[in-house]
């Protein structure tokens, strides 16, 4: 911290082209922050809409109208519509395991469309159905 001080009190000509590349380097490591941490965000928000799927699978104890439903209260909340996979559909017996698996494409573009590619992000999640069907 005291070398940046100092390189900015400096009088001297190099102190000002030293000061001025620290400041593009900042401001560029924060501009590369600000395209990359809505990945992030997102990631997080497909393994919560994941997480909340099967658990609305668990409860209900099938793979339905009821989980098609929190699908669409979600994508409506989140704003995220990413695919859906169920291992399996259907009534789910008691201890039965099922997991659902939510797969998005993310458009990661880092300086305008000059370099932006495409980015899979994929959420995961299973449990464990807490209703016998008879």
């Amino acid at each position: 911290m005291k070398r940046i001080y100092k390189i900015m009190r400096d009088k001297k000509g190099e102190g000002y082209i030293d000061a001025a590349v620290v400041v593009f380097c900042v401001m560029f490591v924060i501009a590369l922050g600000v395209r990359i941490f809505p990945v992030f965000i997102t990631k997080i928000q497909l393994d919560n809409f994941a997480d909340e799927l099967v658990r609305e699978a668990e409860i209900s104890g099938r793979v339905g109208s009821e989980t098609t439903a929190r699908q669409r209260t979600l994508e409506e909340k989140t704003g995220i519509h990413p695919a859906v996979s169920w291992s399996r559909t259907g009534k789910i017996q008691l201890n039965e395991e099922v997991t659902v698996t939510l797969t998005l494409q993310k458009d990661l573009g880092l300086f305008g469309k000059l370099r932006s590619f495409p980015v899979t992000i994929r959420a995961r999640a299973s449990g464990k159905s807490e209703v016998y069907w008879k």
